[in-house]
């Protein structure tokens, strides 16, 4: 079955960097399109950036263009996320998510946690 196992999360200061890792196993990863999400503190669960299953095609949140960064390793079946220049209310539990085509139900993984504070 679909497994996701994010990692990389933690405690940074304000103006910092994360690289977030994000493990894919159980579907054939190549074919499938990749998201992180976000969801902070009694808030919804929001889109921060996504990638075409051949990495062609990338989407970020307003919030986090000039900042952030996806990448995709198929022959590793791992996305990445590469946060620069964190802000305090960027604090949140980051999710992976797969799915293979727009019409589909797809996969979450449990969340890595990231908090940004001095």
């Amino acid at each position: 079955q679909v497994q996701l196992v994010e990692s990389g999360g933690g405690l940074v200061q304000p103006g910092g960097s994360l690289r977030l890792s994000c493990a894919a196993s159980g579907f054939t990863f190549s074919s499938y399109a990749m998201s992180w999400y976000r969801q902070a503190p009694g808030k919804s669960r929001e889109l921060v950036a996504s990638i075409s299953s051949a990495g062609d095609r990338i989407n970020y949140a307003d919030s986090v263009k000039g900042r952030f960064t996806i990448s995709r390793d198929n022959a590793k079946n791992t996305v990445y996320l590469q946060m620069n220049s964190l802000k305090p209310d960027e604090t949140a539990v980051y999710y992976c998510y797969a799915r293979r085509f727009s019409w589909s139900s797809g996969s979450w993984g449990q969340g890595t946690q990231v908090t940004v504070s001095s």
